[in-house]
């Protein structure tokens, strides 16, 4: 039986070696794709420069994506196809993993060409329904696992609209109408950091990273380190953070960087609601750029521990059936595959990020630091709670919802439709054409080499 397993992994060590590679050019091509998504809306309102959020995103996406990525990369080998029919054709599944890499990077670099933010999750599913057609037809594709994707999809930018459009008002009628907007913000600062902080160290703690032991901790326990965590936050933003703003904020020339979006009164009532006529003062918009760098620090997190098991999972699978001589995937998935992944997804930030951080933070609407941290936080709360749930929903369509939201709710209805329109044919297409490419790529195998 070893001397089966050895010579099974001698002959798949040259695939696995090909698999590895690939997988780390789709990890690049996420990189220079999706990471725009945690810090494109910083560099929109200019609360960071670009450079700033190369670092930020690099630092926060590799933590994201080693202590949050194991739990989705499972979902995503072992939901969408049952592996078992591929028992003894180990072959097959192989050359299909390699399939759904090649395709998923070779459209995802496309994409980054044309400047537009594409759902990798859509990719990677749709990549490896196109393998596995090819192979095997329908069977093994658990169409009712991919339907419950297919609805998340739909609900993801939906909720993540909604979720930051309720944060937006909430800043706007406790904040930025007041008379004097500056000393309301200043007041209202210690909780938003209590609430930002409270809710971010619970998702991150709460069935958590198995390395640092986060998965024996208690709902109770949870909720606890989590206020201690707020608390604490609150504190130092009531007695440093909002004396020191206080202190450099009326010298600060904020005004140049952010625009006055609600300068034309509305027409209704019930329009007024929801959009001011009273221009953003400045000075207070200033309040948010902390916390909107804090929050795209934790969407950072949120997607590294999201969409580094788009570019893994594959390679995971080919090392599992290396390591075990089976498709029955029952190891965990290895920390140092995932930290693999995220040094692809920085290397490919740094290289080509620029291109699509400027369609998320720029193209589609204006963005000021205060409707930028609704965006931010609405985002955030809803990709941290997949990453929890296990559901690998896309945070492309998370935060591009959460922008055109805001948008909507802001003067004028400030979204460039075009730049959406232009958005949303990506997002159809995405599916059907990694799938077409993945198709292509095993129906080579299939000719030449099974």
């Amino acid at each position: 039986m070893t001397g089966d397993l050895a010579a099974f992994q001698s002959a798949l060590l040259p695939w696995l070696i090909v698999g590895a590679v690939i997988a780390f050019i789709l990890a690049f091509a996420i990189g220079a794709n999706d990471t725009a998504n945690s810090f494109g809306t910083s560099v929109g309102s200019k609360v960071v420069t670009l450079a700033q959020a190369y670092i930020l995103a690099s630092i926060f996406e590799t933590l994201g994506a080693c202590l949050l990525g194991d739990k989705v990369t499972d979902t995503m080998r072992k939901g969408v196809l049952d592996l078992s029919v591929y028992n003894n054709s180990e072959g097959e599944l192989i050359y299909g993993q390699i399939s759904i890499l090649s395709g998923c990077g070779a459209w995802m670099l496309l994409a980054t060409f044309f400047k537009l933010p594409v759902s990798t999750t859509h990719s990677i599913v749709g990549a490896t329904i196109g393998f596995s057609l090819i192979l095997k037809g329908t069977t093994g594709i658990r169409w009712q696992k991919i339907s419950r994707i297919f609805g998340s999809w739909v609900i993801s930018p939906l909720l993540s609209g909604l979720v930051s459009v309720i944060f937006f008002i909430f800043i706007d009628h406790i904040i930025l109408r007041r008379s004097n907007p500056l000393d309301s913000g200043l007041k209202i600062l210690p909780v938003l950091y209590f609430v930002c902080m409270t809710f971010n160290v619970f998702a991150i703690i709460y069935e958590g990273s198995e390395y640092l032991y986060f998965n024996r901790l208690t709902l109770k326990h949870c909720a606890i380190i989590s206020c201690l965590f707020g608390v604490a936050s609150a504190i130092l933003a009531k007695f440093v953070i909002a004396p020191w703003l206080k202190r450099n904020i009326l010298g600060y020339q904020w005004a140049k960087y952010v625009f006055t979006l609600n300068a034309i009164a509305p027409s209704s009532s019930i329009a007024s609601f929801f959009r001011s006529s009273k221009p953003e003062d400045p000075q207070t918009a200033f309040l948010f750029s902390l916390l909107q760098v804090m929050t795209a620090c934790f969407g950072g997190f949120a997607h590294g521990g999201n969409d580094v098991s788009n570019a893994i999972a594959p390679l995971v699978s080919l090392y599992v059936i290396y390591k075990e001589g089976s498709t029955f995937q029952t190891l965990q998935t290895p920390w140092y595959i995932l930290l693999y992944g995220a040094v692809g997804m920085c290397i490919g930030l740094w290289l080509l990020g620029h291109r699509v951080i400027y369609t998320v933070g720029e193209n589609l609407t204006k963005i000021t630091p205060p409707s930028g941290f609704a965006i931010e936080f609405g985002a955030a709360v809803t990709v941290l709670l997949a990453s929890k749930l296990g559901l690998p929903i896309s945070s492309t369509q998370c935060k591009v919802g959460s922008v055109v939201a805001v948008g909507l709710v802001q003067a004028n209805h400030s979204v460039r439709w075009h730049t959406f329109r232009n958005i949303s044919l990506s997002w159809i297409v995405t599916l059907p054409v990694a799938g077409l490419l993945s198709a292509g790529v095993m129906t080579l195998f299939r000719i030449f080499v099974l």
